[in-house]
């Protein structure tokens, strides 16, 4: 059975909002809510609760996604990143650094490009773009 899903892009201006659509479309009926995590969101799209929880594929519907590209681009990675480098019991520094210094050369994946790569990683999840 296929699961039909969508998200609103025009609601995402920024890495917490992207999450908070996330939980919408994902984890309506679910008594607890997905934190701010790449982890978090690679673990539900394999599907073993909130929406995706009993089927076996989903095709999901990405509206404005370009609106997504760009609340999710080079300016949220860069303060995501800058985050990460304020807590140094938590993160690694070094391995930050670099992934900050390939973003900035424009080499290095931005927020987005690292979400599409996770949805990309569920083959049992169809993302069509809008």
């Amino acid at each position: 059975m296929t699961e039909f899903l969508q998200i609103e892009g025009t609601t995402i201006v920024d890495i917490p909002s992207l999450y908070a659509e996330i939980n919408r479309v994902f984890m309506a009926g679910e008594d607890w809510q997905l934190g701010p995590s790449l982890d978090a969101l690679d673990d539900l799209l394999y599907g073993a609760y909130g929406t995706l929880a009993g089927h076996e594929t989903a095709t999901m519907i990405w509206r404005d996604i370009e609106r997504s590209r760009a609340a999710l681009g080079l300016e949220a990675t860069h303060a995501w990143l800058e985050d990460k480098l304020r807590q140094p019991d938590t993160f690694n520094a070094e391995a930050i650094g670099r992934q900050l210094d390939a973003l900035h050369r424009g080499d290095g994946p931005t927020y987005f490009q690292i979400v599409m790569d996770i949805f990309a990683s569920h083959p049992n999840i169809v993302l069509v773009p809008a």
